[in-house]
This record gives C-alpha cells, sequence and structure tokens, in this order.
C-alpha cells in the first residue's frame, strides 16, 4: 500500500478588481489553517515524499505553510491540478504510482470528488473538503490504480 495526501487550498483573499483568480493570496486565516495543517501531518508524521501542486497562488502559498513545518519534499508545479476533473486528477496519480507518499495541493470540486472515486468508485458520491482539509488515502502500490480501491485512513480540516 502506499499513501496518498490530499489538501485542498486554505482560505483566500476575495479577487480584487481586475485580479485573475489564480493569483489570488490566502487570508490571514488561510495562513493559520495551513500553518494548521501542517502540525496536523508532521504529528502523524506523514512527510510526503513527492508533491505536486496547482500554479494557483493560494495553494503555492498553503504549500509553504504546511512545509516549513513539515519539511522539505520535492515538488512539482502541475498546472493541470487548476480547475482540474477527477478524470485529470486520476492520471496524475497514474502517472505519479512509484511516488510511496504523495501530496496534492489542489482545488474543489477536483479533490473532493477524486476522495469519492478512491473511495467509493463513483466521483459524485462526495461529501465535501472544506477550505484546509485534508484526506489521507491508502491505495495499492503501483500502478494501474482502480476506482474504489482507496481506504479512507483519516481526514482532517481545522
Amino acid at each position: 500500500m502506499r499513501e496518498l495526501i490530499l489538501l485542498r487550498h486554505a482560505h483566500a483573499e476575495p479577487a480584487a478588481p481586475g485580479q485573475a483568480d489564480i493569483d489570488r493570496p490566502l487570508s490571514a486565516q488561510g495562513l493559520a489553517e495551513a500553518e494548521a495543517a501542517g502540525r496536523w501531518l508532521a504529528e502523524r508524521g506523514l512527510v510526503p515524499d513527492r508533491v505536486l501542486c496547482s500554479p494557483a497562488r493560494r495553494t503555492r502559498e498553503t504549500l509553504e505553510a504546511v512545509l516549513a513545518i513539515t519539511g522539505y519534499a520535492e515538488q512539482r508545479l502541475e498546472p493541470s491540478i487548476y480547475e482540474a476533473t477527477p478524470g485529470t486528477l486520476f492520471g496524475l496519480l497514474q502517472a505519479h504510482a512509484e511516488v510511496e507518499r504523495l501530496l496534492v495541493v489542489g482545488h474543489n470540486p477536483g479533490l473532493e470528488r477524486l476522495v469519492a472515486l478512491l473511495h467509493s468508485g463513483q466521483s459524485g458520491d462526495y461529501r465535501g473538503m472544506p477550505a484546509a482539509a485534508v484526506a489521507v488515502l491508502s491505495i495499492p502500490a503501483g500502478p494501474p490504480i482502480e476506482p474504489g480501491a482507496g481506504r479512507l485512513a483519516a481526514f482532517w480540516w481545522p
């Protein structure tokens, strides 16, 4: 088995007039949430081997706050995570199947639907993922990863 950690970005500031959604920074509340997520992960020894992160500013800032607590991990910006469907995210998992503990930092509704797809086999069977929420799933090692083959090992939100 290997572990997949899915982290939704923390609360962000609303877009300023003329500001692109991708450029929205974390709010002060969001920074505190991201730090709390980092502490939760560190306390459980859930330090990733590799991180795939959306290029959105709020996801990058969430990741920076988390890694400041958990310690360094190999990081890759993955443009396809921004506005990703569960299918796109599932493809990323397949492409990184060799990683024992993978952290994906992204957005809803893609992340919450991916949790449902991995856990129940149906992407429409989701319960929600609040800002800065963490879902930890155990999935079989190596490809292929099958829908419904994951076990939700832990779920946390601030």
